[in-house]
């Protein structure tokens, strides 16, 4: 990708900090994840308690949330391409209010259904807009010597985190009243968002041109790095879904409520704060992007494995949590290393323009894969069979995940392929 050093704020030779929009943008990233945190985590056991709905249908329900977030990035990363990302923030930003609200009254079947679709589609909208511009900022910072871009990524993926540990913890306090309190909280945050979006976020980007939507699709389909890289993504998303998914369950069978599972997304988000950016510094000397992916894909798959190896002790309560600790503790070690290098990579892979629509198919193509996986591994885990069977299953998948990723780099920062 193609860039000239228009977005990056220039302090001392040799030195830079980051430019007043891409300060928005990491501050952005953090109050998007504090309004849906405080939501998802708790959404499987209101479908599956609060309304009465089977295992594979909750399993459904959130997979299609997902793909209806992932799974058209692309169509959100396009019209940034074409119409900036302004136009496109604020559209899903109301789009997301309007689905919170809705699903704080759904009562039914169709009624989830559809405002988990119009949540979904609202990120769909807003999230590729701010991650292709965060991108394409920390490739103008690298350039401009501020240093390594994946560290821009990894700064970014530290606001989501911290987004994500107040989430869980509002959404816990909201959840003494009832669900549709936390709902409408959420979506008062994103009103909040809006607002100050309107005011704040630029009319045109400086050095950002437009292009016309018209062909991306084959530009896509014809970039075998590109979609190996997608495929591999997509594994782990799935693997990382299970937060949502198999880990209620396990919190549910140890200690008969779901209240420790407030804590222990607190814990992965608060080990992303605080642990992210050593993580990112230390990857970035020692590691090249496919093996930090390859090393984080293990350590989720370890994390699989350590559920599997307690389940047929029984253990319940306070001993009963120690394995879900660990499946969060890895899994999130597993995550600093995989998301910063994996969006780090797109530019390379992408061509002059089109990161938007490169930045959405990553998530398009996970997304899809989460929504063919998500009903699976629901069915997985209410198939009655024996207890460490589908967390051995699901120890697979990231391990698969490894031979996916692209035999080499492409176009790196250093100019070498890895």
């Amino acid at each position: 990708m193609t860039a000239t050093p228009t977005g990056a704020a220039v302090t001392a030779p040799g030195r830079t900090r980051l430019s007043p929009l891409l300060r928005l943008l990491v501050l952005t990233q953090l109050a998007f994840n504090v309004g849906f945190y405080a939501v998802l985590p708790f959404l499987a056991e209101h479908l599956g308690q609060g309304i009465g709905m089977a295992g594979w249908l909750v399993g459904f329900v959130l997979g299609l949330r997902t793909f209806s977030q992932q799974g058209l990035f692309v169509v959100g990363g396009a019209l940034a391409d074409r119409y900036g990302i302004r136009p496109v923030v604020l559209g899903g930003c109301l789009l997301r209010i309007a689905g919170f609200a809705w699903l704080g009254y759904a009562d039914a079947t169709w009624s989830v259904v559809g405002a988990v679709l119009l949540i979904g589609f609202a990120a769909a909208l807003f999230s590729p807009a701010v991650e292709s511009e965060v991108a394409r900022q920390a490739v103008l910072w690298e350039e401009a010597g501020g240093g390594d871009r994946t560290r821009v990524l990894a700064l970014f993926t530290v606001a989501g985190q911290a987004g994500a540990f107040a989430g869980p913890l509002l959404g816990a306090l909201l959840l003494a009243v009832d669900f549709r309190t936390a709902c409408l909280a959420g979506a008062g945050i994103f009103v909040l968002v809006l607002a100050g979006h309107a005011r704040l976020l630029p009319r045109r980007v400086p050095g950002r041109a437009r292009v016309r939507v018209q062909g991306g699709a084959r530009l896509v389909l014809r970039n075998r790095p590109f979609l190996a890289l997608c495929c591999a993504y997509g594994a782990y998303l799935l693997a990382y879904n299970q937060l949502y998914l198999a880990l209620p369950a396990e919190v549910e069978r140890a200690t008969g409520s779901q209240a420790p599972l407030a804590w222990l997304f607190a814990l992965s988000s608060l080990l992303v704060v605080t642990a992210q950016l050593p993580v990112t510094r230390w990857s970035g000397r020692r590691l090249t992007p496919r093996r930090s992916m390859a090393a984080g894909l293990v350590l989720v798959a370890a994390g699989f494995a350590a559920v599997a190896a307690a389940r047929p002790t029984g253990w319940t309560g306070a001993r009963g949590l120690l394995p879900a600790a660990a499946f969060v503790v890895l899994l999130t070690l597993g995550q600093m290393l995989v998301a910063p290098v994996a969006r780090a990579w797109v530019p390379d892979l992408a061509e002059d323009g089109r990161l938007g629509l490169y930045t959405g198919a990553l998530s398009s193509v996970s997304g899809l894969l989460v929504l063919l996986g998500s009903s699976l591994t629901g069915s997985l885990l209410d198939s009655g069979l024996p207890a460490a069977v589908p967390w051995l299953v699901l120890t697979a998948l990231p391990l698969a995940a490894v031979a996916l990723l692209p035999a080499r780099q492409g176009a790196t920062r250093s100019g070498t392929a890895a």
